[in-house]
């Protein structure tokens, strides 16, 4: 295992220098979910919120995220984006004893550095924005399962979760 980039050699953090880097097309995507009771969940497919789309506020909000991430994570880079992505589905398709919502993002850029942040942020947000929207009828939603399933592009090349 490779040391940690963050820290220079006396074990101070910094920003890594990705100036000599290659600028490659870099992708990640990255998935978690929302488990909630099977009324929660009834409502938001119906599209009965009291506060709206709950889906759809929930992709806007998971797009702004991930393309703020740099001002939310100390170290990040500042990244310019060229693709935003958020997928949708009902978590039981997934799993069969999860009520609740999948989300997963995919994130690209043009760039010397990985997107795997500004994925991992647009979940969160995401996920977080559906609490916020139903936690007026389920206070008791947990999240659950994020984290990065692919990643592809630099110098590390590919990543796929399980393989």
């Amino acid at each position: 295992m490779s040391a940690l980039t963050h820290f220079d050699a006396q074990g101070q953090a910094h920003m890594v220098d990705v100036a000599a880097k290659a600028a490659t097309h870099r992708i990640a995507i990255a998935s978690g979910r929302i488990e909630m009771l099977p009324a929660t969940l009834a409502l938001i497919e119906a599209g009965n919120a009291k506060k709206g789309d709950v889906l759809g506020i929930a992709r806007i909000a998971g797009i702004m995220a991930a393309k703020k991430t740099s001002d939310l994570i100390p170290l990040c880079h500042p990244l310019a984006l060229t693709r935003v992505a958020l997928e949708f589905e009902a978590a039981s398709t997934r799993q069969p004893d999860a009520i609740g919502i999948f989300c997963a993002a995919t994130v690209e850029t043009v760039g010397p550095t990985g997107v795997e942040m500004e994925a991992l942020t647009a979940v969160q947000i995401a996920l977080l924005t559906i609490y916020d929207m139903c936690k007026a009828v389920d206070r008791g939603m947990s999240i659950h399962d994020v984290r990065v399933v692919e990643k592809h592009g630099g110098k590390s090349g590919s990543f796929v979760a399980g393989v």
